[in-house]
């Protein structure tokens, strides 16, 4: 499955029936009157937030939707049926903006949400509707109104609680593996994460969803690399795990890299809870981890967590500090919906499969 966060998508209500001129005919009535039946009204488009959706490339092959139009009315008063809907099914977490990119139309965020695009046009009415004491034989009637049409964005923004960021080989997805089911691919060369990956993890009877991003490197904001085209998959997140290599050689440096591309980026990302941590410790002797500590803890302003998820040292305690704070965040805002409530996990064991299947293939992209 390939992975798509964005879709240009063309949209058209179906146009309203015409209504009928019609005269009743029936023996031994010499004087029948109208009986035009009215139109059928045009079938509208609508947008539904479907699980088990997790990318948009379904709109890579169509990309052009048009409801039905309404059948026209008949005579003996006979009304014509409406023009068959059109449902566009979207991942949870979709966003539908105008044809400018800018003006945000709704925000898909629960399962089964459904919102009318465009409506269809009203049937018009038969030449029942005009007959008066002064003109009992009307010879006309409405035609149909037409229906809508836009060109419209699809952006998808993933529905997590927990976001990690970092750069290349910073162990992100090596984390996301060990405390989840998800399976991204993971290898010792930079950007092996070509896309956003999401898992379920569980602690203490508490579960919560994790997005793994593509590493940011310098110059991210401007193009270079991946670039910061995934930061926004971890907007919605209520806390951010930053994860900083051992193998850095400097670790202050690493973590301030990565800062500075999230403040260039915006989007509130960086006045989101921030825990840090040393990630991929068993790689260096207990001197140099101190060393690389006390850098880390200089640049973030705070004590960094030391873990390594080959040898599961830290990783129970990081996942319960990630828990207590999203537990806080959603006592402090029980109105925002839970990404786990948002995914249908709520209420049942997840299954906790990888949300996206790694195929590394870029040429495919968009």
């Amino acid at each position: 499955m390939k992975f798509l966060d964005e879709a240009k998508v063309y949209i058209r209500s179906g146009d309203g029936g015409a209504g009928a001129v019609s005269f009743r005919r029936e023996k031994f009535v010499e004087f029948g009157g109208p009986d035009g039946g009215d139109g059928g009204r045009g079938g509208d488009v609508w947008v539904e937030a479907a699980n088990g959706l997790n990318t948009l490339i379904d709109f890579r092959f169509q990309q052009h939707f048009k409801a039905g139009t309404g059948t026209h009315g008949m005579g003996r008063n006979r009304t014509g049926a409406k023009g068959a809907e059109v449902t566009l099914k979207v991942p949870v977490g979709t966003q539908i903006f105008e044809e400018d990119g800018e003006t945000l139309i709704i925000d898909m965020v629960s399962e089964g949400q459904r919102f009318r695009l465009a409506a269809g046009g009203n049937g018009g009415f038969g030449n029942t509707h005009f007959k008066s004491p002064t003109n009992q034989a009307p010879q006309w009637a409405n035609p149909g109104l037409p229906g809508e049409e836009k060109t419209l964005w699809l952006r998808l923004k993933l529905i997590a609680d927990a976001g990690l960021v970092g750069l290349p080989n910073a162990g992100k997805s090596t984390f996301l593996s060990t405390v989840t089911r998800a399976r991204p691919k993971i290898a010792n060369y930079p950007f092996t994460t070509l896309h956003p990956n999401l898992g379920v993890a569980t602690v203490d009877g508490r579960e919560f969803i994790i997005a793994d991003i593509p590493g940011l490197i310098e110059g991210a904001h401007e193009g270079t690399g991946l670039g910061d085209r995934f930061l926004g998959h971890i907007e919605r997140t209520r806390v951010i795990l930053h994860l900083v290599s051992a193998m850095e050689e400097n670790a202050g440096k690493a973590y301030k890299t990565v800062k500075k591309e999230l403040d260039a980026y915006g989007g509130g990302l960086t006045d989101k809870t921030e825990i840090v941590a040393l990630s991929q410790i068993d790689v260096v002797d207990p001197d140099e981890r101190k060393k690389k500590l006390a850098s880390l803890k200089r640049a973030s302003g705070q004590t960094p967590l030391a873990i390594s998820a080959i040898t599961g040292l830290g990783m129970r305690e990081v996942q319960r500090e990630l828990a207590r704070i999203i537990d806080e965040a959603r006592r402090a805002d029980p109105g925002v919906q839970s990404a786990t409530t948002a995914h249908g996990h709520s209420g049942r064991k997840p299954k906790q499969e990888p949300m996206f299947d790694e195929d590394g293939d870029e040429e495919d992209w968009d």
